[in-house]
């Protein structure tokens, strides 16, 4: 305490910090509405978050007319979609979709929250990418993105293996983040007949060269493909947002394919879920482009028409293409799988002496035992060597020996370089965790309870934390991409979400408004969840300061005084449209990050389940899911 603290009883301070932050902004019955209702502080002054289980609204229903929509954005494109994968889910089932494809730019990023929402609302899953070719360089910055595209879907897991494993060649072979180098002819060889190509947007091989140099070049395009892929395996997209252009550039299509042998499929080349979302779309487009709305208008589209469609509404647009839209839903059928089917197991641990992992883990587990207790004929001991015998029963019989494996390989090889490691939380509950020298707390002497840490009750492996001094942790990272190399082994991602600040300076860019201006705003909202309470208390002041009250200084004007001595931190003057954009992307992906030293191991190669990309950090290859996306996944994180 000292001289300049508030004008606070104790009383209010013990009541403000017990609720786990400093300026709560409450509602009316008192609870405070800016802390994030999936968080857990703990004793820490820092919150975290956990991606609670995803609750649906709706349920699909059957739409009128069969549509599947395969050529969609989410928000995991970064920056050039507007909604959620969970939106898109929840609006496709609402619209009576047959299926519903997400195709993000290079990457699987959010296949896994978008699988989790579907199969709540029991959604058909297609799985796609939109691949980016001749890239020179990262493309944050470009007002109009440079090179071509070419839209892939997996028609089976085996597909999706396939173009998960290609995404990852591309993404390492670019030698740098966010520009993923392809080869057609290597796509050629790698589909085998478990892909469906569509010819894309107007970044497409096809339509660009129908734009720029016409139908014979558009058909030459189309040949290319149909060569490298087959004709069965090759569509022309259709797509109509209201352009001028864009019936002229439908009929041209039409007729190469009908030349080419191939069939057309309509598509809305959708960036968000309604129409609402166009405004958010819009601005993160300029945050991409690093301008602001007004110096990149002229290459943003002209009306909200980038959004989810009906089958109705699909049929009346494309009346003049009969069979387009019934194929789009066929085809979304024939492609649809759970993600579920592509689940990986941990790789068999290497043991001598033709030992099974059970055999060599009872060893090592005895040896490490008799350094630990010493002789099992003391009777003092024998309590230790009927625990250590009880929890290898239990390990043998959940299937784990061979996690317990490599995390001991893990530890001895930090002992063995001198490299101070230290295994913490649940796992110091376990005796063999301690003779293993994984943990160094003598669960026995200490009477800790092993089923806080493995039970059969408990849902997949259990979770071993090892800590490893900062200065060092690079040796161990590396160790294990050693033995068991980049396909097989990679780092968990963090996924970097927009918070209250960064929302509120990201918007304010967009707008036009001075960096100056933009971080004077970000520091005038609390770091978490406070940007929709934020607009929720400026709604409520506009109402009140309009009625009667007003002028004698009522309770809007009292809580403003209020704000300015510190006891809420909602007094702000950030204009409204900066708010509400704010508000709608608060959570939403930026980027991706690295996890601080998680790391996934997989039986076969890991890239054939998720993607791997150059992280920012030298030498370090990450997948391009989260621990949460990676837990709901099946792998298996260390």
């Amino acid at each position: 305490m000292g001289f300049n603290n508030p004008a606070m009883p104790w009383k209010e301070l013990e009541r403000r910090l017990s609720d786990g932050v400093v300026n709560p902004v409450r509602s009316a019955d008192g609870r405070p509405t800016n802390v994030p209702p999936n968080a857990n502080g703990g004793d820490s002054p820092a919150w975290s978050r956990k991606r609670q289980p995803f609750v649906p609204a709706v349920r699909r229903r059957r739409g009128s007319v069969p549509y599947a929509e395969l050529h969609c954005h989410s928000n995991f494109s970064f920056l050039d979609g507007a909604s959620h994968p969970e939106e898109l889910a929840e609006e496709a089932a609402r619209l009576g979709l047959e299926a519903l494809a997400i195709t993000d730019h290079d990457g699987f990023y959010g296949v896994v929250r978008f699988a989790e929402a579907a199969r709540e609302v029991g959604l058909p899953t297609v799985f796609g990418a939109e691949l980016s070719f001749g890239l020179h360089k990262p493309q944050n910055g470009a007002a109009d993105p440079e090179g071509s595209h070419l839209l892939v879907l997996a028609r089976d897991p085996e597909g999706y293996a396939r173009l998960a494993r290609t995404i990852s060649a591309a993404q390492m072979r670019g030698k740098e983040k966010g520009k993923p180098v392809y080869n057609l002819s290597e796509l050629a060889q790698a589909h085998a007949g478990h892909w469906m190509v569509l010819t894309g947007c107007r970044k497409g091989t096809v339509p660009s060269a129908l734009l720029r140099n016409g139908p014979a070049a558009a058909s030459r395009a189309l040949a290319d493909l149909v060569a490298l892929f087959g004709p069965r395996n090759v569509a022309v997209e259709l797509w109509d947002h209201n352009d001028p252009l864009d019936s002229a550039r439908n009929d041209a299509l039409v007729q190469i394919a009908a030349r080419a042998g191939v069939e057309c499929v309509a598509t809305n080349n959708v960036h968000y879920a309604v129409p609402s979302r166009r405004p958010l779309a819009t601005a993160l487009a300029a945050v991409r482009a690093r301008r602001s709305l007004d110096e990149i208008d002229g290459w943003l589209p002209a009306a909200a028409t980038a959004h989810l469609r009906a089958g109705f509404e699909q049929e009346r647009r494309f009346r003049r293409y009969p069979g387009v839209v019934e194929r789009a839903a066929a085809l979304g059928l024939e492609c649809a799988f759970d993600l579920h089917l592509v689940a990986p197991e941990l790789p068999p641990y290497p043991c001598p002496d033709g030992l099974t992992e059970m055999q060599f883990l009872r060893r090592i587990t005895e040896a490490g035992a008799q350094r630990r207790y010493g002789d099992r004929t003391e009777a003092e001991k024998e309590k230790a060597f009927v625990q250590i015998a009880h929890e290898l029963d239990l390990i043998d019989a959940l299937g784990f020996p061979g996690y317990f494996l490599i995390v001991w390989d893990i530890v001895e090889f930090c002992r063995q370089a001198n490299i101070y490691c230290q295994g913490r939380g649940s796992a110091a509950n376990s005796a063999v965790c301690y003779a293993l020298g994984i943990t160094n707390a003598d669960a026995v002497g200490l009477g800790l309870l092993f089923e806080r840490f493995l039970s059969p009750e408990r849902d997949g492996p259990p979770d071993i934390d090892i800590d490893i001094e900062s200065d060092r942790r690079e040796e161990a990272i590396q160790y294990v991409y050693e033995r068991y190399d980049r396909l097989h082994a990679a780092q968990v991602a963090n996924v970097i979400t927009y918070r209250a600040k960064s929302s509120i300076r990201d918007m304010a860019k967009a707008l036009g408004y001075s960096t100056g201006q933009q971080d004077a705003w970000s520091k005038q909202v609390d770091a978490w969840g406070a940007v929709e309470a934020t607009k929720r208390q400026q709604d409520e002041d506009r109402a009140r300061d309009a009625g009667p009250e007003s002028a004698s200084g009522g309770p809007a004007a009292q809580r403003r005084a209020n704000a300015r001595s510190g006891a809420i931190s909602t007094d702000h003057e950030i204009p409204e449209a900066v708010l509400a954009l704010a508000e709608q992307v608060e959570h939403f992906p930026r980027h991706l990050g690295i996890h601080s030293g998680g790391m996934v191991i997989c039986d076969r190669p890991i890239v054939e389940v998720c993607p791997t990309e150059w992280g920012r950090m030298e030498n370090r290859s990450v997948l391009q899911w989260d621990k949460d996306d990676c837990a709901a996944a099946g792998l298996v994180k260390f």
